[in-house]
């Protein structure tokens, strides 16, 4: 932690350059104004050395601000007593009100460095009104260019405790969005495992369920043995496999849903969804191209999860009033492209929508899930536009 402290309030180069700059104008100062008379200096030895000494002292202003300038104040008080007062230094004066600006940026003044603090900048004061020659209108400006010097100073670590605090803010915030983000893609993961334990249980199930069938079709004739025994082992291993489903993603359904798997939709039940969405308010046009063909029930359900989705955010965040859904059978893809004519979700609503879904990120995790693709984003004069596209590889034969 020393190490740490030492480190963040060692001279950097604007220190260096302020002692570099008082300490050479100090010794122009002392050795060009060498001279007898009003404003000259007689014996320019010790204001040359207390102009090393101050720039010195200014190395030390972040880590020592109050030691440095009470140090000044004595360093200046001695200087005038071997010169006898004669001339007052501008080093001497410089140096002070660097030292009081790195005072009053040291500490918050309610603190107890920061009562310190005032009470340097009193002493440093009271020493400034000791020299010789001093009167009313010199006492006044001096405390001004005091008062600004120490004032600025408190600003400067306010501002700067600011933006610090600020920083530390937007980090914090950059951290809960991730982990925001992070739970809406498990969450989402979570629900498509718990779709798609429904539909691979009910399919396996099925599938067993045939081959006991067709084991019984076989009869009890000893010609059929082997094929029977055959068609026993995967009926035995479809109801191990589907045992095993329930056991170890049963689990995640959580207890709202009910122990009973529940019928999952489609794109059969579209005509469905688009009247609820309808009696909301937007109107909504659907367009079907190409010849509609079987799908498997992971990629049927996909894609009404996604349109479902696309419409939610319509209706919580976008205002449309039109929306058009677009649903192309190819001969290896199916594309479909949801537009309205609204704002489209900014950056936090495209990942928040109603329970059990986190919008562009349960889309695009359930287009990937599939092998496909999905873009969305704002277009040019106005609207937002979800594209998604599925490989479908060879349909799935109904039945």
């Amino acid at each position: 932690m020393l190490k740490r402290l030492f480190r963040d309030r060692r001279p950097t180069w604007p220190d260096l350059l302020l002692s570099l700059a008082v300490t050479v104008a100090g010794l122009v100062e002392s050795f060009g104004r060498q001279g007898f008379g009003y404003d000259q200096i007689e014996n320019p030895a010790p204001n040359a050395a207390g102009a090393i000494l101050s720039g010195t002292l200014l190395l030390f202003r972040r880590r020592f601000p109050m030691t440095a300038l009470l140090t000044l104040t004595a360093l200046g008080f001695a200087v005038q007593r071997m010169t006898d007062g004669e001339y007052y230094a501008a080093w001497h004066l410089y140096s002070t009100l660097i030292l009081l600006h790195s005072v009053g940026s040291a500490a918050e003044l309610r603190s107890r460095r920061g009562i310190a603090g005032l009470g340097c900048l009193l002493i440093a004061y009271g020493n400034l009104q000791t020299l010789h020659h001093i009167d009313i209108p010199e006492v006044l400006i001096t405390a001004i260019f005091v008062g600004v010097a120490y004032i600025s100073g408190i600003l400067l670590r306010r501002q700067m405790d600011r933006t610090a605090r600020l920083a530390q803010y937007s980090t914090r915030l950059e951290m809960e969005r991730e982990e925001r983000a992070r739970w809406a893609v498990a969450e989402e993961r979570a629900r498509i495992a718990r779709e798609l334990h429904d539909i691979v249980s009910h399919n396996v199930s099925l599938m067993t369920l045939h081959v006991g069938g067709v084991r019984r079709m076989l009869g009890d004739g000893p010609e059929r043995e082997r094929e029977r025994a055959l068609l026993l082992g995967v009926e035995q291993a479809g109801r191990e496999t589907v045992g095993e489903l329930r056991l170890m993603l049963g689990m995640l359904r959580s207890l709202g849903d009910g122990g009973l798997p529940t019928p999952q939709p489609g794109l059969d039940r579209l005509d469905e969804l688009i009247g609820q969405v309808r009696e909301a308010g937007p109107q909504i046009e659907l367009r079907v191209i190409g010849t509609p063909m079987p799908l498997s029930s992971g990629l049927d359900l996909s894609a009404y999860r996604l349109i479902q989705e696309a419409l939610t955010n319509v209706l919580k965040h976008a205002r449309a009033s039109g929306v058009d859904i677009t649903i192309a059978y190819g001969p290896a893809e199916l594309s479909i492209v949801v537009i309205n004519d609204g704002a489209g979700p900014d950056d936090g609503a495209a990942r928040r929508t109603s329970e059990g879904g986190h919008g562009l990120i349960g889309m695009r995790e359930r287009t990937e899930m599939h092998g496909g693709e999905l873009s969305a984003g704002p277009i040019a004069g106005g609207g937002y536009r979800v594209f998604a596209r599925f490989p479908l590889g060879d349909p799935v034969k109904a039945g």
